[in-house]
């Protein structure tokens, strides 16, 4: 995660440019792309320091100095890396789940599981087609019907199951292209869904999750959907 110098969170909601930051896997490390900046390995120092996230301040360690500079120079202040250690997380809402349930950085729940079915209903109502990545999902469906997501109670993905617990409401983020890292001048296409997946919980595309126990999620691992409304 990226923190201000006041130690808070920042996002791309302050700064979309930061869609344009690309992560990708070299063996066990996370390598980050910063335009501009290269290529910069993530590694943790031992330096502990307390972040905010939203209302909850947690433990973090520092990142290593040199991705931290290329990133406050990326976003034209002073920002620095920082990871969650083991031994810190926060709490899911505890109003969406019976039991105490740990979460990283995230903005409140570990999973986010969208289905293309309704990314390409979605797309029959816009100008210009957008792509899943605007959503952020970590968990893509495929072969449901769309907004079929909307009563999935539960799903399971080889030996891993998955609780549904909050439809997730959407926000200005989806409108900044994370090829440009720029906002869509016609707000776009959170306008288009307002019109008509606007409920009680907000602007929903995708549904909040959290696991059942630990496991491991393979690409192109069959679903199933366990408990549906």
């Amino acid at each position: 995660m990226i923190v201000d110098d006041e130690r808070r969170f920042v996002t791309q909601r302050e700064h979309p440019e930061l869609a344009r930051v690309e992560t990708q896997l070299d063996g066990d490390q996370v390598v980050i792309n910063i335009p501009g900046e290269g290529d910069f390995g993530l590694t943790a120092s031992n330096d502990e320091l307390r972040v905010l996230v939203w209302r909850d301040w947690v433990k973090a360690l520092a990142g290593l100095p040199e991705a931290s500079d290329a990133l406050s120079r990326f976003c034209r202040k002073p920002v620095s890396l920082v990871f969650m250690p083991d031994s810190s997380f926060r709490r899911v809402d505890a109003g969406r789940v019976d039991e105490y349930r740990r979460v990283g950085f995230a903005d409140g729940f570990p999973f986010l599981v969208t289905n293309t079915a309704s990314l390409a209903e979605l797309n029959t109502r816009l100008e210009v087609p957008v792509e899943m990545r605007r959503f952020r999902p970590n968990i893509v469906v495929e072969g449901a019907d769309a907004w079929d997501e909307d009563h999935w109670q539960s799903l399971s993905i080889g030996n891993n199951r998955l609780s549904m617990v909050k439809p997730c409401s959407r926000c200005v983020m989806t409108t900044v292209d994370p090829s440009t890292g720029l906002k869509d001048a016609a707000v776009q296409p959170l306008r288009t869904l307002s019109r008509y997946r606007r409920t009680g919980e907000g602007v929903i595309f995708g549904q909040n999750a959290i696991h059942e126990s630990p496991g491991l999620i393979r690409v192109g691992e069959p679903v199933t959907v366990n408990q549906s409304e």
